[in-house]
C-alpha cells in the first residue's frame, strides 16, 4: 500500500530541570561564542548545541549532520526550540493497514524515548484514527509501568464529523503526567473490512491538541507533515527585571525599564539593576514609592481632601459591596429560576399534578438539599459513573439513604421528552425496578433520585469472586427471572412501552436478599403505541448490543431481549462479555458461547458448582433460551412476556430423572440449532449452529458431573 508512506506527528516534552551556570564570560546571544547557532532554520539556543562544548550534556545534543536536527542519539526529528520551554518534535505514527480483502498492507508500532524529558501532560492527548479501531498507549511514569488504550467505531461515513473527536472516527485520551519510554501500538477488530472504501487503516500517535483538528480525509491518509506539536520546559530562568539566556554564563542581561517605559512612575523614572524606581519631581516630597503616591505638596488642605475622599472611599465600599451581596442574591435566585424553567419544571410540575389517586410522590428536590445529602457531592460518595452521568450516594435529613444521579448537560429542544420520561418512570410501580423517589431542576443539569440498593451490581457479584461469595444456581434463576418480569413489564404492561437499550449485568442491582432491581433508564426509549420499531442514534454496551440494531440503527423490543441473553450467559458461565486479553476466538462471550454449543462443548464454559442432578435439566433449558434471545434476526427471537414466562416456570420445575427426559431435550435441541444454523458474524468471529450429534452434546454437557 504506497500511498501509506512515512508518517510523523509532530507533539510534546516536558519538564526537565537544569542548573545555571557560573561564569566570568559574558554573551549577549542565546549561544555559545563560536558555536552553531541553527540547524536547517531551526534555532539552537544553550544549553542546546551541535557539537562538543556547545550544550550543556549529552541530553542537549542536536546532531545537525545530516542537514536536519535530531535529539541526541536518536531519529527523533526537532522542528523548534523556545527558552520559555519548548522543545518541538516529530515521531512516526503507529499504524495497521489493511486491503480490501481484509489481508494485512502495512503494520507499524512506534515507541521513543526521550532522555529525562517527558511528555507534556497539559499540551498534548493520545489520539486514534480510524472506524475499526483500538490502540494502546504503554510507558513509564518513574518505575511505575503504564497502558492505556482508546476505541474508536463508525460502520458509516456518515457519521463521521469534522472537527469531533468523541470515539465515531476519531477518540482521545489525556495524558499522564510524567510519561516517558512511550511505545504505541494500532489494531483494528475486524482488518477495516467493513469501512475499507472509506477508511483501511488505524492511525495511532500524540498530537498537540491545540494544533489539532480532525477532518474526514485523515480516515484515508494522515499527511505526512500533520502540524503536531511537542513542548519540553526547564526550570532556568532570568531573574525578574533581566532578559536573556539563563543557560550562558551572563546571559540575563538588565532590562532598562525606564527606557522602555515599562514602569508606573507618574513623576520620574530611575533605572536600577533587575528593577527601577520612582523620584519625586522638583516642588514635592516624598518617599518616591511607585506609581508616585507619595509625592505630595506640603498644604495642609490638600491633607483635609485627602482624608476627605478616604472617608467617603470607605463609605462608598461597604455600600457597594452590600448592594453586590443583594444583586448577587437576586441573580442566584433568576439563575434557579431559570434552570428550572430550562429543565422542564413547570411542565413537570403540572404533570405530576394530574396524577390524582397515585400512591407514590415524586418530589421536586432543591438543590441544596442534595448538596446536602452528598456532602457537596464529594468524591468518596461517588458510588458509580456511566456513559449519562456520575451516581452519588446521599443520606436526606429524614436519614433516608438515597442514590443520586447528575447527569450529563440535556439537549434543550429534549427536555419535553426528559419530562414525560421521568414522569412514566415515576408511575411504575414494580418490585424489581430501582424506584424514582424525585428529581431536581433548578441545576445547570438535571438530577434524578432513587431509592439506594445496598448490596451492590450483578456484575461484581459475578466477576469479583475476592470481595463476594458465589452465587447459586437458584439465585441466578430468581435474578433472571425478575430481570425478565421487569423487561416483559416495560414492554407490554406500562402505560407507554418503554425499550430500556442498555440491559447489562452493571444495570442489575441486588438487594440484601438477592433480589433484583433493575437500574439506570438514562438511555431508555420511549415508544409511541402506533410504532413497533425507532430509527435512533445507536446507544448501548459493547458486548451486548444487538447486532441488528447496531447494524440497521433500527430499535426494537427485540434489543432488550438480545442484551438479556447475553446476562443470561454471563449467569451460566461467569464470563464477562467482553475480554481483550483472551485470545481472538473467546473475547466475544456470544460468540464463544455459540461455538461451544455448535460443537457440543457448551459445558467446558458453564461455571463451576452450579449443575448438578436435580437441577442438570433447568440449566439445560436456560442455556436453549440464551440461544433462542441470541438469534442475529430480531424477528426469530422471542418476547421478554414468553421469556418471563419460561423462565418463572423453570422456577417452578419439580425434579425429574434425566433419563426420562432425555428424548425430548434432544428432540428440542435439534429443533433449536437448526433454527439458528444461518452463519453470522459480529464482534469478532463467524458462528454457525448445526444439529449434528445432539445426543453427544447433551451427554457431553453433564456426564463429568456439573
Amino acid at each position: 500500500m504506497a500511498a501509506f508512506r512515512r508518517m510523523t506527528f509532530r507533539f510534546i516534552v516536558v519538564e526537565m530541570v537544569l542548573l545555571a551556570l557560573a561564569s566570568a564570560e559574558r554573551a549577549a546571544t542565546q549561544v555559545k561564542r563560536g558555536c552553531q547557532s541553527e540547524c536547517e532554520g531551526v534555532q539552537i539556543p544553550y544549553p542546546f548545541g551541535t557539537s562538543p562544548n556547545c550544550y550543556l550534556s549529552e541530553d542537549f545534543f542536536i546532531n545537525c549532520s545530516s542537514s536536519t536536527a535530531f535529539l541526541s542519539h536518536s531519529n527523533i526529528r526537532v522542528t523548534n526550540i523556545i527558552l520559555n520551554g519548548s522543545l518541538h518534535v516529530m515521531k512516526l505514527v503507529a499504524r495497521d493497514c489493511y486491503n480490501k480483502n481484509g489481508t494485512q498492507a502495512s503494520y507499524l508500532k512506534t515507541e521513543f524515548s526521550l532522555s529525562t524529558f517527558n511528555i507534556s501532560n497539559t499540551r498534548n492527548k493520545f489520539t486514534v484514527i480510524g472506524c475499526d479501531s483500538l490502540a494502546y498507549i504503554r510507558g513509564y511514569i518513574g518505575d511505575r509501568y503504564y497502558k492505556a488504550g482508546c476505541m474508536s467505531f463508525c460502520n458509516s461515513s456518515q457519521y463521521i464529523q469534522n472537527g469531533s473527536c468523541i470515539g465515531a472516527g476519531c477518540c482521545q485520551l489525556e495524558i499522564p503526567k510524567g510519561l516517558s519510554d512511550v511505545r504505541i501500538r494500532a489494531h483494528s477488530f475486524e482488518n477495516h473490512t467493513n469501512v475499507s472504501d472509506f477508511n483501511p487503516c488505524t492511525f495511532a500517535s500524540v498530537v498537540e491538541q491545540s494544533q489539532f483538528n480532525f477532518s474526514f480525509s485523515y480516515l484515508l491518509n494522515v499527511s505526512e507533515r500533520l502540524p503536531m506539536n511537542d513542548t519540553s520546559v526547564y526550570l532556568c530562568r532570568c531573574k525578574e527585571g533581566y532578559d536573556g539566556n539563563p543557560y550562558l554564563p551572563h546571559g540575563c542581561q538588565d532590562i532598562d525599564e525606564c527606557h522602555l517605559n515599562k514602569h508606573n512612575c507618574t513623576h520620574e523614572c530611575v533605572n536600577e539593576g533587575g528593577s527601577f524606581k520612582c523620584r519625586c519631581r522638583k516642588g514635592y516630597h516624598g518617599d518616591g514609592i511607585k506609581g508616585g503616591e507619595g509625592c505630595t505638596p506640603n498644604l495642609f488642605p490638600v491633607i483635609k481632601v485627602a482624608l476627605g475622599i478616604g472617608i467617603f472611599t470607605v463609605a462608598l465600599i461597604l455600600s457597594t459591596s452590600w448592594i453586590y451581596l443583594v444583586f448577587k442574591r437576586r441573580k442566584l435566585i433568576k439563575i434557579k429560576e431559570k434552570f428550572f424553567q430550562q429543565n422542564g419544571g413547570f411542565l413537570l410540575q403540572q404533570k405530576l399534578s394530574k396524577r390524582n389517586g397515585s400512591s407514590e410522590t415524586t418530589k421536586i428536590f432543591t438543590a441544596e438539599e442534595l448538596k446536602k445529602a452528598t456532602n457537596n457531592y464529594a468524591d468518596d460518595k461517588i458510588i458509580g459513573r456511566g456513559g449519562f452521568g456520575t451516581v452519588y450516594k446521599g443520606v436526606l435529613v429524614d436519614n433516608t439513604e438515597v442514590a443520586i444521579k447528575k447527569s450529563k448537560i440535556v439537549d434543550q429542544s429534549r427536555v419535553e421528552q426528559f419530562i414525560n420520561e421521568v414522569v412514566v418512570l415515576s408511575q411504575i410501580n414494580h418490585r424489581n425496578v430501582v424506584r424514582l423517589l424525585g428529581c431536581c431542576l433548578d441545576t445547570e443539569v438535571p438530577l434524578l433520585v432513587y431509592e439506594f440498593v445496598s448490596n451492590g451490581t450483578l456484575y461484581e457479584h459475578m466477576h469479583n469472586k475476592e470481595k463476594l461469595p458465589t452465587i447459586s444456581w437458584q439465585s441466578r434463576l430468581r435474578i433472571a427471572t425478575e430481570t425478565a418480569e421487569v423487561l416483559s413489564y416495560l414492554h407490554s404492561s406500562a402505560s407507554t412501552p418503554i425499550i430500556h437499550r442498555d440491559v447489562k449485568s452493571t444495570n442489575i442491582l441486588l438487594d440484601d436478599n438477592y433480589n433484583a432491581k433493575v437500574s439506570d433508564f438514562g438511555a431508555s426509549k420511549l415508544v409511541p403505541m402506533d410504532e413497533t420499531q425507532l430509527s435512533t442514534l445507536v446507544k448501548g454496551t459493547l458486548g451486548y448490543l444487538d447486532p441488528e440494531y447496531f447494524h440497521t440503527s433500527q430499535l426494537t423490543e427485540k434489543s432488550d431481549v438480545y442484551s438479556f441473553g447475553v446476562v443470561l450467559v454471563e449467569l451460566l458461565t461467569g464470563r464477562k462479555a467482553l475480554l481483550f486479553d483472551k485470545p481472538e476466538k473467546e473475547r466475544s462471550l456470544v460468540n464463544y458461547f455459540l461455538s461451544k454449543l455448535e460443537d457440543h462443548r457448551f459445558s467446558e464454559i458453564l461455571e463451576n458448582h452450579i449443575v448438578s442432578d436435580e437441577n442438570k435439566e433447568q440449566v439445560m433449558e436456560v442455556v436453549k433460551l440464551a440461544a433462542r434471545c441470541l438469534r442475529m434476526k430480531g424477528e426469530e427471537r422471542p418476547t421478554m412476556r414468553e421469556v418471563a414466562m419460561e423462565l418463572e416456570g423453570l422456577r417452578m420445575m419439580q425434579k425429574h430423572f434425566w433419563d426420562n427426559a432425555e428424548s425430548n431435550t434432544e428432540i428440542e435441541m435439534v429443533h433449536l440449532l437448526s433454527e439458528t444454523s444461518d452463519a453470522c458474524k459480529y464482534g469478532d468471529g463467524t458462528i454457525t449452529a448445526g444439529s449434528d450429534s445432539i445426543k453427544d452434546q447433551v451427554l457431553v454437557a453433564f456426564d463429568d458431573g456439573r
